[in-house]
């Protein structure tokens, strides 16, 4: 079965096929290509009324001619720092992905940009390089920053060069937790407000009551978690001063 990329001799079969209304199949037997092959070139190039073999090849040289002017996409994985497994990292993005909507950002171009922010040794990286590292539109890089900076889980820099660089704060996931812990707050005020409304004494108004009670303690101990945790983690992370007592000795 022959191989390799479809002639114009080969198009210009399959436009002839087209018109005497031969299926998929007989068009492929006939060209001795798989029925794939034949079905994905005539979906591409106008489907089977729209299809010419003359514009087909035409789109077709187009592209390929696009792709050998572009970057290569498989040398990029060769020079990951650090030694890093280029199918590893890009596995485990798409799983860090995944979570991340799960968690709350149900768009998955904002998790997407998240995640290569959180993924990026820096921490930061302009509008052109996300563009380039997720192979997007700078219109969807431009709206999903815009989302997460509302949300405070980004935030804009100029560097040396005066080009704006979007950068994941240290604080993230401490912001992140004092969010929660606001929204829950709002959930048991107005929650406790229905205990007015519907009478207090009342079953309704009896389990709002449990709900705004539940709502403020978890609050409260989310709160003081993500304190204490911001606290003793920042403590941790700080390198020793050469001042600093319990600083090794060479």
């Amino acid at each position: 079965m022959p191989g390799g990329r479809l002639t114009q001799k080969d198009r210009q079969q399959i436009a002839l096929g087209l018109a005497d209304n031969l299926p998929y199949a007989e068009i492929a037997r006939r060209l001795e290509r798989p029925t794939s092959t034949v079905t994905r070139e005539v979906m591409r190039n106008g489907g089977p009324v729209g299809y010419r073999a003359e514009v087909a090849h035409r789109a077709t040289e187009g592209r390929t001619h696009r792709r050998k002017a572009a970057p290569s996409r498989e040398a990029g994985p060769a020079a990951l720092p650090h030694g890093r497994d280029p199918e590893a990292l890009a596995a485990y993005e798409e799983r860090f992905t995944t979570v991340m909507m799960q968690s709350g950002l149900s768009n998955k171009m904002m998790a997407r940009v998240m995640v290569c922010l959180l993924t990026t040794d820096s921490g930061s990286m302009t509008a052109a390089e996300l563009v380039q590292r997720l192979q997007v539109s700078p219109a969807s890089v431009s709206k999903s920053i815009a989302f997460l900076e509302g949300q405070a889980l980004v935030r804009r820099e100029r560097d040396e060069r005066r080009r704006e660089r979007y950068v994941i704060d240290e604080n993230l996931w401490y912001q992140s937790m004092i969010a929660s812990v606001e929204a829950l707050t709002q959930q048991a005020e107005i929650s406790r407000q229905g205990v007015g409304v519907l009478v207090s004494g009342t079953p309704a108004a009896v389990r709002l009551e449990n709900v705004a009670r539940f709502l403020d303690f978890v609050a409260e101990s989310l709160a003081r978690a993500a304190q204490q945790a911001r606290e003793v983690l920042h403590a941790t992370a700080r390198p020793p001063s050469a001042a600093d007592p319990q600083a090794p000795t060479s």
